[in-house]
């Protein structure tokens, strides 16, 4: 097959022109002229059949397709410096790009991977952590990790395992509750998910005190259990992301019961050709998802 010819100079112009909305400025970092650099854009916007930039008495203003172009363009060529890079030092590795919610990176992924590092050397790991809302396309992940009930329009998706939900506070709000009916008088932490304290009331058989209607609702479960660390109240999470914080006794668990939401998934876009990198990953996570149960149940007191 015939590879379409790719205008790398004028695609750097193009980047260069971009960034600084000038060509006089883009000519002195590329050592060329000015008019070097407005001809290579021009010959880019030919070959394209679109105009990447506005021409103004003092400077450029970037179109929306330059704007829509720009970040790939400059994506491309970090890639492409990295690379070589890499085979100019004789450190060839694979980049693995994986975004994970940020619950899990810190709870449950982060202990584990100097085990991966040993074990898989040739990948470079890049992580992004994010609140359960990404767009995979869009940020150049290879995988992403997130909490739901797996069915994600265009994604692959392997159960990793379920995080069940209970109460957790500090010990000193542990001391304070004997049962489900205990919580009414104490301010109680949830996610965006608003039925979830209702769920957990049913689940031990107690009836839904008033105050769920004035839980506090965090996006991310590590801001969540920050303020329960501090104090602030009583928050619904899952204790196996947050087993350090129970070994080291800042946080207790006062009930056994608890209630399932979903689970942690491995996701890739189905159009996704998995790499030696991307086998290597879901091969190794698989074989720690076993390697998650909560331990023992904690005394309250």
């Amino acid at each position: 097959m015939v590879r379409p010819f790719l205008p790398l100079n004028a695609l750097r112009a193009f980047e260069a022109s971009a960034r600084h909305l000038s060509f006089t400025r883009a000519g002195i970092e590329l050592h060329v002229t000015q008019a070097a650099v407005s001809q290579q854009v021009r010959a880019l916007e030919q070959h394209m059949g679109v105009q990447l930039f506005r021409r103004l008495p003092r400077g450029l203003m970037i179109t929306a397709e330059g704007e829509a172009l720009l970040p790939v363009v400059g994506d491309a060529f970090d890639r492409l410096a990295t690379t070589l890079d890499r085979v100019g030092s004789g450190k060839v590795r694979e980049l693995l790009v994986v975004g994970v919610v940020g619950t899990f990176a810190v709870g449950w992924l982060l202990p584990r991977l100097e085990d991966f590092r040993r074990s898989h050397p040739f990948v470079e790991l890049r992580l992004s952590t994010n609140n359960n809302r990404v767009d995979m396309a869009a940020e150049g992940l290879d995988f992403s990790i997130r909490f739901g009930n797996g069915a994600w329009h265009g994604l692959d998706a392997t159960e990793l395992f379920e995080a069940p939900l209970t109460p957790l506070c500090t010990p000193e709000l542990a001391a304070r509750i004997r049962s489900p009916g205990d919580l009414a008088e104490l301010t109680l932490l949830r996610s965006y998910r608003m039925d979830e304290w209702a769920r957990w009331f049913a689940a031990a058989g107690a009836e839904v005190p008033a105050n769920i209607a004035g839980a506090i609702v965090f996006d991310s479960s590590l801001a969540m259990m920050e303020a329960a660390e501090q104090g602030v109240g009583v928050a619904l999470a899952p204790p196996l992301m947050f087993s350090r914080q129970m070994r080291g006794g800042s946080i207790r668990r006062p009930f056994q019961a608890s209630i399932s939401l979903g689970s942690y998934w491995l996701t890739r876009l189905k159009s996704r050709t998995p790499t030696a990198a991307m086998t290597a990953f879901a091969e190794w996570i698989a074989a720690q998802a076993p390697d998650c149960g909560a331990g023992p149940f904690p005394a309250s007191s």
